[in-house]
């Protein structure tokens, strides 16, 4: 059964990163990250939440569609809405696939840090937005967001290929 493998969690916390692996290690999964689709639309500098918005919807019927191919569809995507996350378990369900929700956590300060260190589409966004004070938001939001049922996979003091492990073992389960 394909699975929408929805890779939740603060920036810089190495959601693309994993995601980019499991795609590459799994041939025909779809590695749907929202952000790259974002840079697409006009005026996504200016209006950065309002485009992710307008590129939610488009990303559900992408994943969607690959689901109902039979293949995996992974995405990197923050989100502190439970009634995001539902959008996504329901158009995974419509297609007959399993929605199965990874929170990757590290502390702020590891985030704030590997942010800093990295080079992605949207740094120059979230900077413009905050930088680590956003980043510190986001953790409280997501604070706010999770559930005892929701799946962590804690990223402080591992590296990606520790990171993917247990995100592999976590899903044969």
């Amino acid at each position: 059964m394909p699975r929408l493998i929805h890779l939740n969690g603060p920036s810089g916390v190495g959601k693309s990163t994993i995601a980019a692996r499991y795609a590459t290690e799994h041939p025909k999964t779809l590695n749907l990250d929202a952000d790259e689709i974002v840079r697409l639309v006009g005026g996504w500098r200016e209006d950065f939440f309002g485009t992710v918005d307008l590129v939610r919807p488009l990303a559900i019927t992408m994943a969607k569609h690959h689901l109902s191919t039979g293949h995996d569809v992974v995405m990197p995507q923050l989100v502190t809405d439970r009634g995001q996350r539902a959008c996504f378990a329901e158009a995974a369900a419509a297609v007959g696939a399993d929605y199965l929700e990874f929170v990757l956590l590290a502390p702020p300060e590891t985030t704030i840090d590997r942010f800093q260190r990295r080079e992605h589409s949207i740094d120059h966004v979230v900077e413009a937005l905050g930088g680590p004070v956003l980043l510190r938001r986001i953790h409280d939001h997501l604070d706010a967001y999770l559930t005892p049922e929701s799946t962590i996979i804690a990223t402080d003091g591992s590296d990606a290929d520790q990171t993917y492990k247990t995100l592999m073992a976590a899903l044969r389960r």
